[in-house]
């Protein structure tokens, strides 16, 4: 019989069984190519959520500045924790704001820019996102499988060159996922060696011949090292953790800890009586990261103070707790509806595939091959309950399931099974054997120098490669790619007085620009001069953000308000400026608008590339091109260059325009109504 720390080295010792080619310096490189897309940075808009509700949220606590804080940290009905935005965002702009007094004392260099305000972040849930990396290689390392295949698969997905350095609450939760996986496998599989253990010595007890051989046999078995309750504490932090920064992580939490409750149940040294004890430690160990949140946010948003804790005036109204608000908020279908309501297939059919392309069409193929075992009553065909490919296998259709039932879904929801995706199905894209468990290494070893003399790729890590570059490219550099560098430009043209005093910006069929990487002065905020004179700065920029209003409506608002600021500005000899940002689809329609009304005057005065609206994409002229490019003649030249000519002109198409709006006649207000 071995000591407890030799079991638990020799849990800590499994060696991959599937040797190949393939040097781990691929993997290196990617994860530095993850890096370099955090530094360069990637212009990509993904969700305005990467913003409002971390970026948007923190600056204002960091930076005496206005922001535009999100409904959902609304103080009187707030769902979203702020101890994790604190911590995302918080941090690094702690960071940032000592370093920028040394860095402009020093170097002259001024951190307090868009690039900074954003790099800062990102850099620090870059660097947090390597955890599910690492999480990831050490399940391969503990269960005897390929890591190096898998750790290539997944730090090539653009899930991870994209999302995974964004400020979004869905990369931490992925994060969370991976250190749920990695913790409850752990488990599973240290507490596997001792059950087995335990019960070959229960075995050896009741069969012993005498008093001394059951003697013997009990004090080995006592030496046992203790498994039932491994790590539940953290598993138990982790989840809190997760339900506060989104309730909705109950969905990526269950099957790990479900797996975690049930390890070693059928078996002579672990039944319903242990179970039962780890639910309730479970819950135990849980409250203490239940109560911190709650305090945190309880002060936070002002439900409590110290003076009522002084006075003891404390009741059940002084607390908050954010995910039960959440999940008050998401239980009504009418609120459900202004962010948009999808169909219930939506996650399994469209997102996976988009998401996880090759990997997601595998992982649905072999869950519905599944289906179709168990119907048939074939339930050698499935996972073991208490293996590791059981584990991830309910890790990767449980939260699509869970999440299905609400009829709001977006592919960022479901970020957090790539690790169980790519540890199930990234063999398979090479064409060598898939996840075996430990017993079944001998086997992989019979077939490895078959697999490992295979270098070329395959069909399908083709296609995986491909896709995973034009999303990368897509989602990272040109989905409303422009708003970014149109931030950056307002922002240094704010700088420039006092040759500008006021700015005006309409935006239409964007998304919504991040205020706070503007540093705008604090309007809302009364200072007090040497005199002890009080006084509140002057706003002096005005955003109107209109959605996707028809550009008729917004040339009718921008008159208005071009006739407002004429009289309110020119009349005094103050200097202004009013610009329209919108995409370059939407300008043939503006300027037709403009022609026929003579409203007002414009320049074009940036382009920002690439910008891609998906809500106006130009379908038609694309799609014509193609089509007369189909249908040219072998020997004709003039009509193919024409022909391509148009195709460039279509593929500049994908540009935010930034217009600069003067006055034109001056009785504008007789014709506005003419719209």
């Amino acid at each position: 019989m071995h000591s407890k720390n030799e079991y638990r080295r020799s849990i800590d010792e499994y060696r991959p069984a599937i040797p190949i080619r393939r040097k781990i310096g691929i993997y290196w490189f990617l994860a530095g190519l993850r890096i370099i897309l955090t530094l360069i940075p990637q212009t990509g808009y993904i969700h305005p959520d990467e913003y409002f509700q971390s970026i948007e949220v923190i600056s204002g606590d960091h930076f005496d500045i206005d922001i535009n804080k999100p409904w959902e940290y609304n103080s009187t009905f707030p769902i979203r924790t702020v101890f994790i935005p604190q911590m995302t965002v918080g941090v690094p702009y702690s960071i940032l704001k000592r370093l920028s007094q040394y860095m402009i004392f020093y170097f002259g260099i001024p951190l307090k820019t868009p690039y900074f305000l954003l790099l800062f972040p990102r850099l620090l849930i870059c660097g947090l996102s390597f955890v599910s990396d690492y999480c990831l290689y050490k399940i391969c390392y503990m269960y005897g499988q390929n890591y190096k295949i898998r750790l290539i698969t997944y730090a090539s997905s653009y899930v991870m060159l994209v999302y995974g350095t964004r400020t979004l609450s869905n990369t931490i939760e992925l994060i969370l996922t991976a250190l749920m996986l990695y913790y409850a496998s752990y488990c599973m599989a240290y507490s596997e060696k001792v059950v087995i253990q335990s019960d070959y010595l229960s075995d050896k007890y009741n069969k012993a011949r005498n008093g001394v051989e059951r003697v013997k046999y009990y004090k080995l078995k006592a030496s046992l090292p203790a498994h039932s309750l491994n790590h539940c504490f953290k598993i138990a932090t982790i989840t809190v953790i997760g339900l506060f920064n989104r309730p909705t992580f109950i969905a990526f939490a269950f099957a790990p800890i479900f797996f975690w409750l049930q390890r070693g149940l059928g078996s002579k040294s672990v039944g319903f009586g242990d179970f039962h004890i780890r639910i309730i430690t479970f819950v135990a160990c849980g409250i203490p990261a239940t109560v911190f949140f709650i305090l945190v946010d309880s002060f936070y948003f002002g439900y409590l103070t110290m003076a009522e804790i002084g006075n003891l005036d404390v009741s059940i109204n002084n607390f908050v707790v954010t995910p039960l608000n959440f999940l008050k908020y998401n239980a009504n279908t009418k609120n459900l509806q202004s962010h948009g309501l999808h169909p219930h297939y939506l996650h399994f059919l469209v997102n996976v595939p988009l998401l996880f392309n090759v990997l997601g069409v595998i992982g649905l193929l072999t869950v519905g091959k599944m289906l179709h075992s168990g119907l048939k009553a074939q339930w050698l065909e499935l996972p073991r309950i208490q293996s590791v490919v059981g584990l991830m296998t309910a890790s990767f259709v449980a939260p699509i399931a869970l999440l299905s039932i609400f009829p709001h879904q977006e592919p960022r929801f479901i970020i957090p099974i790539l690790l169980p995706l790519v540890f199930l199905y990234a063999p398979n894209m090479t064409q060598t054997s898939g996840v075996d468990t430990v017993s079944q290494i001998a086997k992989n070893n019979a077939h490895a120098n078959v697999y490992a003399t295979k270098n070329r790729f395959t069909r399908l890590q083709v296609i995986w490669i491909v896709c995973n570059i034009v999303l990368t490219i897509f989602y990272g550099f040109a989905h409303q790619g422009g708003v970014l560098a149109l931030t950056s430009r307002v922002a240094t043209e704010l700088k420039a007085k006092p040759d500008l005093t006021h700015l005006h910006l309409f935006t239409s069929h964007t998304y919504a620009i991040p205020t706070a990487l503007l540093h705008l002065r604090n309007t809302k905020r009364t200072y007090v001069s040497s005199g002890n004179h009080k006084y509140k700065l002057v706003k002096d920029f005005h955003l109107y953000e209109q959605g996707s209003r028809p550009i008729k409506d917004v040339c009718k608002i921008i008159a208005l308000k071009l006739g407002e600021c004429e009289h309110k500005y020119v009349t005094k000899s103050i200097p202004y400026r009013l610009y329209y940002a919108l995409p370059a689809t939407d300008m043939e329609e503006f300027i037709s608008i403009k022609n026929s009304t003579n409203l007002f005057n414009y320049h074009v005065v940036n382009r920002f590339y690439p910008h891609v609206t998906v809500e106006k994409l130009p379908f038609s002229q694309i799609t014509n091109n193609v089509y007369h490019l189909t249908n040219i003649d072998a020997f004709s030249v003039q009509p193919f260059i024409e022909t391509m000519d148009s195709l460039v002109k279509a593929f500049h198409q994908f540009e935010l325009l930034l217009i600069q709006i003067r006055g034109s006649v001056p009785n504008k207000q007789k014709n506005i109504y003419a719209l």
